[in-house]
């Protein structure tokens, strides 16, 4: 019987053995045969699997996206949300995060330009940028709050 034991496996992907068992226990990677000796056995193809797996977390899918993902492609079948829809969608996510975060940064940078050293302080002055309500939105400038 051949094939990788887990930790040939792990090295290979790059992931510890507690992630290859959490994996198989989610279905995202087959259970593997045993050697006589009790040994997982992993297809050469399961390091393929774990490093998409990996790769598609780091593209911001959660497991059970990828899962849905890996049955799609291991069955064969294209359905209307295959990765095409999910990419697009996390897309599109990324995109209002991303905004949210310039919001944030663009905030920052007036606050430091603002001179804003004391948020008690800042939160009673009308000139601060930070926005202390959700309808707040000053000027900004050098107030010194």
């Amino acid at each position: 019987m051949t094939g990788l034991r887990t930790g040939e496996l792990a090295a290979a992907a790059g992931v510890n053995t507690q992630t290859l068992r959490y994996y198989e226990r989610r279905g995202l990677l087959a259970e593997p045969q045993r050697s006589l000796g009790g040994h997982r056995l992993y297809p050469e193809r399961s390091v393929t699997v774990l490093r998409v797996i990996k790769a598609a977390q780091r593209l911001g899918f959660t497991l059970d996206e990828v899962a849905e993902l890996l049955a799609a492609a291991r069955s064969g079948r294209r359905t209307a949300v295959g990765l095409q829809a999910r990419a697009a969608a996390k897309l599109a996510e990324i995109d209002a995060k991303l905004t949210e975060l310039t919001a944030v940064r663009d905030t920052l940078h007036a606050a430091l330009e603002a001179g804003c050293d004391d948020l008690l302080a800042c939160s009673e002055s009308p000139c601060c940028p930070v926005p202390f309500t959700s309808d707040s939105a000053s000027e900004g400038g050098e107030c010194g709050c």
